[in-house]
């Protein structure tokens, strides 16, 4: 059965309820755009934090807390939880992770604790982008896909000018935001290369004609375990946040 995005996602809502998928995605970004574009700084210090606590917070606690109820469960009882959580998910778990990720790049940006960016903005781009498809394509059997094709090489043209316009200004920028910048990398490739996937693989099955109840509990169990993953990835952010406020720059 071939499915196309669009299908996925008009799936994926209405099994998520489309008021739930359109409010968690319409009102976060609204909220980041206003603060952005229109807002104080205190404004867009509060639209970022407030989505990367419930990224956070939602990720360990499916780690800590979900995670180990479920793998007390059978096969059957398990793909019942994730047939119902998984479409939720989909759309409320990549929109605060922008929101939060973009809020902080933003701020980073307008504090001026983000020296010699731009080159470095290009490299993240190039691997939150490409390492994701192509994880994307190992998972699907998509290397031969023109879809796959298309958003690949979409990817790499794009990155790749983002990077020659840039890397002319290339400059070590602070180890902190090093270590911040490889951090959301992580979570970006992680997020968007294993868990998305992992939730689309969910909602093929669940909407087969014969599902396996076993693969949909492996998947979404193995999901739970890595949102643990993030979770310590996010904690290693905020310690950094608290490192610069501590150090007595105006976050």
């Amino acid at each position: 059965m071939r499915h196309s995005v669009l299908g996925t996602i008009r799936g994926m809502g209405v099994r998520a309820n489309p008021a739930f998928a359109v409010g968690v995605v319409a009102v976060p970004v609204a909220a980041l755009l206003a603060a952005a574009l229109a807002g104080t700084l205190q404004q867009l210090t509060y639209v970022h934090v407030m989505a990367g606590v419930l990224w956070t917070g939602i990720d360990l606690f499916m780690a800590l807390v979900l995670g180990p109820v479920l793998g007390g469960l059978d096969g059957r009882a398990r793909a019942a939880v994730f047939e119902r959580f998984t479409p939720k998910l989909f759309f409320l778990m990549p929109t605060l992770a922008v929101v939060t990720t973009f809020g902080g790049i933003t701020l980073a940006l307008d504090l001026g604790v983000f020296p010699h960016a731009m080159p470095w903005l290009a490299l993240f781009t190039a691997a939150a982008t490409t390492l994701p498809l192509l994880s994307i394509g190992y998972q699907f059997d998509a290397f031969t896909d023109r879809r796959w094709l298309a958003f690949f090489a979409i990817a790499v043209l794009g990155s790749g000018s983002f990077l020659y316009t840039t890397l002319g200004a290339f400059a070590w920028t602070s180890p902190l935001m090093l270590i911040i910048l490889a951090d959301i990398a992580l979570l970006t490739i992680l997020g968007n290369g294993t868990l998305m996937p992992g939730e689309v693989r969910i909602y093929y099955q669940i909407t087969s004609d014969d599902p396996d109840t076993d693969l949909i509990g492996r998947i979404g169990l193995r999901n739970a375990k890595l949102s643990g993953v993030q979770g310590v990835l996010q904690l290693v952010i905020i310690a950094a946040m608290v490192y610069l406020r501590w150090g007595g720059l105006p976050l």
